[in-house]
């Protein structure tokens, strides 16, 4: 297949659209925090906990599934990741034990990522050329914030009607519809003469014998962490710490009267500013240094965490933080996915990927778990919140030694 020279393509859309509805539902699971616990009687580290085993399981699929689609083609890795989201939704609806609930919680993490990042961003990577690559990952990247914006008030909406299991079958319902695009997504570009005569054990042992790609792994860990606490305990906590909302003010003027709701918002909003906030990196990927950039974004990133848990937690700092944080949010990684495509190239990119996010869903797993575990012990979200900032900031220097040059071929292999 030709290098394709449009930024807009069948499988950039494709590939987005897809993204949209897998991110869409996942983003959506801190709005069930609370209504699960209250039907049960749970601790909140019981469901927190199932959202933390869903993430890992989402990083341990991630390489699988990287090297599913580059064995056996991207289509069959989607169309098997689909089904099991779909099926782990609706068998998560019928549990009624927190062991039952935490297992399902696992073919939900292996569906999510037959249908994510590792294997869509490698799709899209292939396909594009290379002037606009580092931009096509950030609008793909952007589509999954754009699914980020209508999944929590979605499920907050859908909740006022139906029973937490209801909601969860229509979204396993809703997840299926993502196969209606696969035949948008082609075979993408071919790898070099060189990648094809590399295999994957010897790319992968390069690649984890290289000091910067240890980089890379231990530093997109801080990101997982501050993603998956968020993502599962920010309209849990801005419910419980929130200020009230004034009944006379500009929130309750537009239908947002309680902290719940503002929870579920401010979930949209990250999302929101996402979307321009993976854009504009993956435009500025193109034009600067990707770790250089990476390191800005963590610590920006740690900065505004620092200051919102310094500040008395109210309507306007919720309002205010989370498009700052929004902006950030997905912002690593058409910067981090870019960075491993340069320097590794193409042919096994998905895989490589697949293992530098299993490191994010290890510090997603710890963000969500921690949260809870923390939560049932002090009553609050203060202590978690200030390990994520650490951990921000150590993302930070990390990135700055990354060698940022493409890794060549051994000799001998590349003589052959």
């Amino acid at each position: 297949m030709p290098t394709q020279s449009r930024l807009f393509t069948p499988i950039l859309v494709g590939g987005s659209l897809i993204l949209l509805i897998n991110f869409a539902l996942r983003a959506s699971f801190g709005v069930f925090q609370i209504p699960i616990a209250a039907d049960f009687g749970w601790p909140r580290a019981e469901f927190s906990l199932a959202i933390a085993i869903q993430n890992l399981a989402w990083g341990i699929g991630q390489p699988i599934f990287g090297a599913l689609a580059e064995r056996w083609g991207d289509r069959w890795a989607i169309i098997l990741g689909a089904i099991l989201y779909s099926a782990g939704l609706i068998l998560t609806s019928m549990a009624t034990t927190p062991a039952t609930m935490q297992l399902l919680e696992v073919m939900v993490g292996f569906g999510i990522a037959g249908t994510g990042f590792g294997v869509i961003l490698a799709v899209v990577g292939r396909a594009a050329s290379d002037d606009n690559r580092s931009l096509a990952l950030g609008i793909a990247t952007a589509a999954g914030s754009a699914g980020q914006v209508f999944g929590a008030p979605l499920a907050e909406i859908l909740l006022g009607f139906y029973s937490w299991q209801m909601v969860f079958v229509i979204f396993g319902a809703i997840v299926l519809s993502c196969l209606l695009f696969l035949p948008m997504l082609g075979d993408g570009k071919p790898a070099s003469r060189h990648e094809l005569e590399e295999s994957l054990g010897s790319v992968l042992g390069r690649a984890f014998r290289d000091p910067s790609y240890l980089m890379i792994f231990v530093g997109f860990f801080s990101c997982g962490y501050q993603l998956g606490f968020i993502t599962a305990h920010f309209p849990a906590m801005v419910t419980e710490m929130c200020g009230p909302i004034s009944p006379m003010g500009t929130l309750a003027s537009i239908g947002i009267t309680t902290t719940s709701a503002l929870g579920a918002a401010a979930i949209s909003l990250i999302g929101l500013a996402n979307i321009a906030g993976s854009i504009l990196a993956g435009w500025l990927g193109k034009r600067y240094t990707k770790k250089y950039l990476l390191a800005g974004i963590y610590t920006l990133r740690t900065i505004a965490a620092a200051a919102f848990i310094l500040l008395p937690i109210t309507p306007l700092s919720v309002i205010v933080f989370s498009p700052v944080m929004g902006a950030l949010w997905l912002a690593t990684v058409p910067l981090t996915s870019g960075l491993i495509a340069y320097i590794y190239g193409l042919r096994y990119m998905g895989t490589l990927y697949g293992f530098v996010f299993l490191s994010h869903q290890l510090g997603s797993f710890l963000g969500v778990w921690l949260g809870g575990a923390l939560y049932d012990a002090h009553g609050d979200y203060t202590l978690v919140w200030w390990v994520g900032v650490g951990v921000g900031a150590l993302s930070a220097l990390i990135h700055l030694p990354v060698r940022e040059a493409p890794s060549r071929l051994p000799a001998a292999a590349a003589a052959v």
